[in-house]
């Protein structure tokens, strides 16, 4: 069994973990945005999320020296570790249930703001658990300052949305054919867009009106007329989730309450893993089969039948799947060198999030300057945070 063992190589885990983890959000909101299920999408994500499990279990898990205090990924799955497998499965329920809560947040309040709101809350609560739990192998007085950026972080992130959201209402009150009702905009298009005496329009600029209008359109999450709130109380219930996962993980690997049997090996990493992104899957699955048949948010039903013949953005829907578990492959392996509360700094993902976002999506374009100040200062906090949690490292004994 492959083990990282130097300080760098856990550093370079993270680093790799967190372009994965910043970039699988970004492929499944560019289907929502071309109007595919997300039904379809996470069945898809959730089948290559396992596959990435499974290939790391019988490559990094199975190569190299064992021993009896290290077995290799096949002999644990015939021995007595129970306690910690169903803390590897707790974790990998509580995960899929965050996934599936972001999957609709970033719908109601946009991909970049739901990663900080996540993110960050997950750092507050996850890292402080993870410190006491790896008996305190990383510098509180460096650690607890990266907590506090991601706090501030947070704050300038919901900051953002607000200002973002004046800017889209104040951007639609202006376009010609609009009528505002109560809480609610009615949108008037002009069929073939007559009006500007052409039968066929063009391609509306990101940032604009007409181009909201447009995404609304297209889309399948319609948001027009909802509260963000519903977008913001999904994002709460993510971050607890997500705050919950990787203590469960360390759990299942260190054994810190002395659950398993004495002579009975801890469980490796790889081996928890595989049971995490088992529990993962299964979860995921009964979800979103039930989502089939009874979508939530007015979303049209959907089978089986026509999920199977859904082909269109199957493959970046794999794609997604296999970043995000080759992403927490990496968290978790460099978590298991260098201390787990170190290695949430890979929750600084909203950084390529928003990166993706800004780039491909066209969040915060025609923004006003009070915005694009909130977003400058969020992102320089994130930068600090994933600074500071990395140079936090500890080193494990054991």
């Amino acid at each position: 069994m492959y083990v990282v063992e130097s300080r760098g190589g856990a550093i370079s885990c993270m680093l790799l973990s967190l372009l994965f983890l910043g970039t699988w959000p970004a492929i499944l909101t560019l289907l929502e945005w071309r109007g595919r299920l997300p039904q379809h999408t996470y069945l898809d994500y959730t089948i290559t999320n396992l596959l990435a499990a499974v290939i790391i279990a019988f490559t990094f898990g199975e190569f190299g020296h064992t021993n009896d205090g290290q077995p290799n990924f096949l002999i644990q799955l015939s021995q007595n570790n129970w306690p910690s497998v169903l803390f590897a499965m707790v974790g990998g329920v509580v995960l899929s249930l965050g996934n599936q809560s972001t999957q609709y947040a970033w719908a109601f309040v946009g991909l970049s703001v739901t990663e900080v709101i996540t993110a960050s809350i997950t750092v507050v609560i996850g890292t402080t658990l993870n410190y006491f739990l790896d008996d305190k192998i990383n510098r509180a007085e460096i650690l607890f300052p990266g907590v506090a950026c991601f706090l501030i972080a947070v704050c300038l992130g919901s900051a953002v949305h607000a200002s973002n959201a004046k800017d889209n209402k104040e951007k639609l009150n202006k376009l010609q054919g609009s009528q505002v009702g109560e809480n609610r905009y009615v949108y008037i298009l002009f069929k073939n867009d007559l009006e500007y005496g052409s039968s066929k329009p063009e391609k509306a600029k990101a940032g604009t009106a007409s181009f909201l209008i447009e995404l609304e359109n297209r889309r399948s999450i319609k948001v027009f007329g909802r509260s963000t709130l519903i977008g913001l109380a999904m994002c709460l219930f993510a971050g607890i989730c997500f705050s919950l996962f990787s203590p469960a993980f360390n759990l299942a690997t260190n054994d810190q309450w002395n659950t398993l049997d004495d002579g009975v090996p801890h469980l490796s990493v790889y081996t928890a893993f595989f049971y995490f992104s088992c529990s993962c899957f299964v979860i995921a699955i009964i979800l979103n089969i039930t989502f089939l048949y009874h979508p939530a948010f007015n979303l049209p039903k959907s089978s089986i039948k026509a999920y199977l013949n859904d082909w269109e953005g199957r493959g970046w829907a794999f794609l997604a799947g296999f970043l995000c578990g080759f992403g927490n492959g990496l968290q978790f392996m460099g978590g298991q060198a260098a201390g787990y509360a170190a290695a949430d700094a890979v929750q600084a993902l909203p950084l390529v999030s928003t990166f993706w976002g800004v780039l491909f999506f066209g969040e915060y374009r025609k923004s006003s300057r009070r915005t694009y100040v909130f977003l400058v200062g969020m992102l320089s906090m994130f930068i600090v945070a994933v600074g500071v949690l990395m140079a936090s490292s500890g080193h494990r004994k054991n």
